[in-house]
């Protein structure tokens, strides 16, 4: 007899390519809590959370394929942070089944814990299993049963018999090229409790911001070791770009656009939401609002 929430699947499922195509923008729900996968505000952590009245960026995702082999490979980008979901090396805690699954950069020798491959489960639904390619481990959700366990990890194949907590639906979202208006001014008060209960910083506390201009064409020096840096206090938006604003030559703040670079070989994201609520060094890239670099971006219109 089967465990409850389990079900018997084929070894060999054929690939969801179809419903990943490069630079769309997709949010992933579980089937069973009817979730959504959603980039953590600690810029760390991800977990599943419902809809909510106004949907967030945070649960919206950015298709990356890249070519490994020869094969076609799936990564996913925070559209808030432009953070990747990947696996950790670490087990969750006790509660949890499987490792975590988390935010990083895209840069390094390490990136095979960044790639996914989308399984089908049904011919012609939108339905998918998510397999990492560092591990063969599948993205699934918690709290089945206890809801407050609301992060997300990665869990083995139990030899072929594959909880239903492993499944997602897949949305998309139409791709909307240039950027949406700046949230307004934001004041933060206090800390928060982020990954699995882990103390957050204060807003007081500082980040290192490296920032680099790009010329009208998109083209900029991509060796940020040589960028100009400075602290930055807080998670403000709007803050930040007065700050870099004031660094550019004259001094330009309102006719600026900023994007994010998650790593050397990450793709730049248009920065709108609040910075994440950690201590993690930004790099910011400046292009002049209306060049056709800052035209080459997009965002999901939601």
């Amino acid at each position: 007899m089967q465990r409850s929430g389990r079900q018997q699947l084929p070894r060999r499922a054929p690939a969801a390519m179809d419903l990943f195509p490069d630079g769309a923008f997709v949010r992933l729900q579980n089937r069973v809590q009817q979730k959504y996968l959603y980039a953590d505000d600690d810029g760390e952590g991800v977990s599943v959370r419902p809809y909510g009245h106004v949907f967030s960026l945070n649960a919206v995702w950015r298709v990356h394929r890249v070519l490994v082999a020869g094969n076609n490979i799936v990564l996913l980008q925070g559209v808030a942070y432009g953070r990747y979901l990947a696996i950790s090396p670490g087990m969750a805690p006790p509660g949890y089944r499987g490792r975590r699954a988390v935010q990083r950069d895209y840069a390094g020798d390490n990136v095979g814990a960044l790639m996914w491959n989308p399984l089908r489960i049904v011919d012609g639904e939108r339905y998918v299993r998510l397999r990492n390619e560092f591990n063969r481990n599948l993205l699934r959700a918690n709290g089945r049963y206890r809801t407050w366990h609301t992060a997300v990890t990665a869990d083995i194949d139990d030899y072929g018999r594959l909880s239903t907590m492993m499944q997602w639906t897949v949305h998309r979202f139409q791709v909307v090229p240039g950027l949406p208006p700046l949230p307004r001014p934001t004041v933060y008060l206090g800390g928060r409790r982020g990954l699995f209960g882990r103390r957050m910083p204060e807003a007081d506390e500082r980040r290192t911001i490296r920032h680099v201009r790009a010329n009208n064409e998109g083209d900029f020096d991509q060796d940020s070791n040589n960028w100009p840096t400075f602290n930055f206090f807080g998670r403000s938006v709007f803050n930040l770009r007065i700050q870099v604003g004031m660094r550019q030559p004259g001094g330009e703040v309102w006719a600026i656009t900023m994007a994010v670079r998650p790593g050397s070989q990450g793709r730049l994201t248009p920065l709108v939401t609040d910075l994440p609520n950690s201590v993690d060094n930004m790099d910011i890239v400046v292009f002049d609002t209306g060049s056709q670099g800052a035209q080459n971006l997009v965002y999901p219109a939601i």
